[in-house]
């Protein structure tokens, strides 16, 4: 098994593509190990010195080290627990049963910004290691939630500011701002 790396903007993550499929569809943020009991990928990356964050995309693990660490010597470490993870044929995440949540009640403007979402900006910060998950539109606000390398990145106030924001007010008149939130 060959796992590629790539940088992202936040120099404090790192995208590692084990070159299979690691959700299949939807994706997973841990920001503690308290929160990785339903993924024993998750739990062992957890369980390395310096690692702080996991998120797991259709395609890619993204993790994120603690400020003291460093990427050359955490690297290989990260390396050898997601290929032992991989070629033992564990799961990635245990199946909860949950219900996928429901849209059938989203207004005009909504189901419009969640579609921009999902069609121009979520498949842009997937490439960069992480996604942005819509959160709610009241009074004109969007609120959306940053994982993985968007989340602490020191370019995501800009991302959101003078692209999501940008892109959304031009489509959907109604939109006036796109806030964070956690």
């Amino acid at each position: 098994m060959f796992i590629q790396t790539e940088a992202t903007p936040n120099p404090a993550t790192l995208k590692f593509l084990p070159g299979c499929e690691v959700m299949g569809h939807g994706t997973a943020n841990f920001t503690s190990s308290d929160a990785a009991g339903k993924s024993p990928l998750a739990l062992r990356l957890f369980g390395l010195p310096g690692v702080t964050g996991v998120f797991l995309g259709t395609d890619f693990v993204t993790v994120t080290k603690a400020d003291d660490e460093d990427w050359d010597g955490m690297k290989p470490v990260v390396l050898s627990a997601i290929m032992e993870h991989f070629t033992s044929g564990a799961v990635v995440i245990e199946d909860d049963g949950g219900e996928a949540e429901g849209n059938g009640d989203d207004d005009e403007a909504t189901a419009q910004i969640k579609e921009l979402l999902d069609t121009r900006v979520r498949p842009a910060v997937a490439q960069d290691g992480g996604d942005i998950i819509f959160r709610g539109f009241k009074n004109g606000i969007v609120y959306l939630h940053m994982q993985g390398a968007c989340s602490g990145c020191p370019s995501s106030t800009a991302t959101l500011k003078h692209g999501i924001e940008n892109m959304l007010r031009y489509y959907i008149p109604e939109v006036m701002e796109v806030r964070a939130v956690d």
